[in-house]
């Protein structure tokens, strides 16, 4: 079967990886000039499961408001006249109750577990380098409150089976030796030893180039989708700014860009775009690098090494489709990331970046069918696409072969939530 995945991030990367793998006939659809070069391009790079937490939770509406009068806030929300942001936030808070997001928080981490391990059988089977650090992510704890806070949700992880386990600000010393000069800057940790960390761009860019060479996998950049050909309940083609393709299956691995198209063929997806930011720092002979990636939890900054790199991501603004950037944004997330990690990378030579996170409100992705029988959905990943990546490949490729999936889809597939 010739199938078109529409996207070249990592989610439709590995997706077509899948399907390709499977004996399919794949090309990949993508409007920019190479592989993961929109949300995937500087994301944080954690692989993390033991963050899988859903940001719907009773104290997000707070947090939200709070906001509006807050501009250092590391969550920003930014009304504006979009009627999808107001629908987008109408659902969100919905889904803002302790039981919503317990049942969530459950979903994502049994697909973050099952993905991991997918990508541990991917990285094995092909022998990609993505500058991958394992044993472990650190979240790190500054007061004695938010800790004992993270100490008790953490439970919900640790009763779907993830090994998360509180450490003293001692321990988390020893695990990782970059800390110990900074210890008595935080109360304790988190710890998750089997999260990792990895350049997502690095990985989608050399899977793409292993699809093309092992199983002659097509990908057709610098091509903008308009629009599709329908017939008999079918996608028949996709429409190009520089031609078409014809295919006997179609899919939606378009992230932010997934509601604009899939409203032409009269699905209603509740994606909204969640704007975060990232520095790169070279290393430069630095000689306090963090053994491995985490999270200032206090400060929602997240930092990994990739090879000679140093990179630190944070913010979750309600922006629309903005992705300006200036120096003063990146202000609050350096200074914090400095206080813990003053010695870690040369911070006078920042190279920053902004993305969109393509968030659902319920924090989990959106797979299945819609209104036509062969267009088949992967898209809605949010903040933790990277580390949902390779499961949810091998769920799209499941679906499309007729088979069952590893994992429980309820509350994920697209029909419930198709409005």
């Amino acid at each position: 079967m010739k199938i078109a995945v529409l996207g070249a991030g990592v989610i439709g990367v590995t997706t077509a990886y899948e399907l390709a793998k499977d004996g399919h006939e794949v090309v990949v659809i993508d409007r920019l000039s190479e592989a993961a070069s929109e949300t995937s391009f500087a994301n944080a790079g954690l692989v993390a499961p033991g963050h899988a937490y859903t940001w719907a939770s009773p104290k997000a509406p707070r947090i939200l408001l709070r906001s509006l009068m807050d501009e250092s806030a590391a969550l920003r929300f930014k009304p504006s006249l979009d009627p999808q942001l107001w629908w987008w936030t109408y659902l969100f808070l919905k889904n803002c109750t302790a039981e919503a997001a317990k049942i969530n928080t459950k979903r994502k981490v049994h697909l973050c577990m099952y993905s991991q391990k997918q990508l541990d059988g991917l990285i094995k089977e092909t022998g990609i380098n993505h500058h991958r650090v394992e044993g472990g992510l650190m979240y790190l704890y500054r007061s004695q409150e938010s800790f004992d806070r993270g100490a008790r949700n953490s439970s919900i992880l640790s009763d779907e089976g993830l090994n998360i386990r509180p450490v003293s600000a001692k321990e988390a010393a020893v695990l990782d030796p970059s800390l110990e000069a900074v210890k008595d800057k935080f109360k304790g940790a988190l710890y998750c030893p089997s999260d990792e960390s990895g350049d997502a761009r690095v990985f989608t860019q050399a899977l793409a180039k292993l699809s093309t060479e092992k199983y002659g996998v097509e990908f057709r950049y610098n091509s903008e989708i308009l629009g599709f050909e329908t017939s008999g309940g079918k996608v028949t083609t996709a429409k190009l700014s520089n031609g078409s393709v014809n295919a006997d299956a179609f899919v939606m691995c378009l992230g932010v860009f997934s509601p604009q198209l899939s409203k032409q063929l009269g699905t209603r997806l509740p994606i909204y775009p969640i704007k975060g930011y990232s520095v790169t720092l070279p290393i430069e002979g630095s000689n306090n690098v963090p053994r491995f990636g985490g999270v200032d939890e206090d400060n929602l900054t997240a930092y990994a090494r990739f090879g000679n790199r140093f990179r630190v991501t944070a913010t979750a603004e309600f922006a629309g489709f903005d992705k300006s950037h200036r120096p003063s944004d990146y202000s609050h997330m350096l200074k914090s990331i400095k206080e813990l990690f003053p010695d870690a990378a040369n911070y006078d030579k920042p190279d920053y970046w902004a993305g969109l996170r393509p968030m659902t409100p319920e924090g989990t992705p959106i797979f299945g069918r819609g209104k036509f029988d062969n267009l088949y959905f992967n898209t809605g990943h949010g903040h933790i696409g990277w580390t949902m990546s390779c499961g949810s490949g091998r769920i799209t490729a499941d679906l499309i072969a007729g088979k069952t999936p590893a994992i429980d889809l309820t509350g994920m597939e697209l029909n419930p939530r198709a409005a």
